[in-house]
């Protein structure tokens, strides 16, 4: 993928984002691809800017998903150009913590045009609207993901504790290993440990490959474990 700068304005934000001027491309040549970095280092407006302009809804959905609650997204999606492989993906979602409330809404209207058996079926065997945020966001992934598919997730790991997090691990390099790809920005120190996984850090003014030893999600999260009463002697009496 590339920016087209020229089609960005001159006093945009987008300007003043330094992980966004990297060189001519970006490429992701592994099926699991995460963005890492501190809040408003970019990852999620990245994301986004290619979620739209690959057709997705700015707030999640398939492709098909034609709505809008609130219209936030930046211009960035109409710089970007996306070039892939000549195998198309065989599905494809965009999903964010933020905005799946919205989501889940537009996906309980299938329920006209579905029949009440297969479409509760498909979501663990009721509504989304009546499991807690982190079931229905977990049964919404599976029951969308699937082998070949192209995924965008937006900090998945919001709405899921620590176990379903693991859960949702699982569902994504099982995937992975069947053709999938994905594109996540997350701060998790669970997934972001992904076997074969790349990692894109969007800190230090450049977008660029890290080990997952070397994320802040992992570093401060060890320092915490392994030094909880010191860390927070430290910290509480700053």
């Amino acid at each position: 993928m590339a920016i087209e700068w020229d089609k960005i304005s001159a006093d945009s934000y987008l300007r003043d984002i330094p992980a966004l001027q990297f060189g001519e491309t970006l490429h992701f040549s592994r099926q699991v691809t995460f963005f890492v970095g501190e809040n408003g280092s970019g990852k999620s407006t990245l994301l986004e800017g290619i979620a739209v302009a690959y057709g997705f809804s700015a707030e999640g959905g398939t492709r098909n998903y034609r709505f809008s609650t609130y219209d936030s997204h930046s211009e960035l999606c109409d710089a970007i150009r996306l070039s892939r492989g000549g195998v198309s993906p065989s599905g494809s979602y965009f999903l964010r913590a933020e905005s799946f409330y919205n989501v889940a809404s537009q996906a309980e209207e299938y329920r006209d045009i579905t029949p009440k058996e297969v479409y509760y079926s498909r979501y663990g065997g009721k509504s989304l609207h009546e499991q807690s945020h982190g079931e229905s966001f977990l049964a919404l992934a599976q029951a969308n993901f699937r082998p070949g598919g192209l995924y965008l997730l937006d900090e998945p790991e919001s709405a899921l504790s620590p176990q379903r997090q693991l859960t949702l691990l699982l569902l994504i390099h099982r995937l992975s290993q069947q053709g999938a790809q994905f594109l996540i920005a997350s701060h998790s120190p669970l997934l972001l440990g992904m076997p074969e996984a790349e990692i894109l850090t969007f800190d230090d003014g450049a977008v660029h490959p890290c080990e997952y030893t070397d994320t802040e999600s992992y570093q401060v999260t060890e320092m915490f474990i392994n030094n909880r009463e010191y860390f927070l002697e430290r910290l509480l009496n700053e």
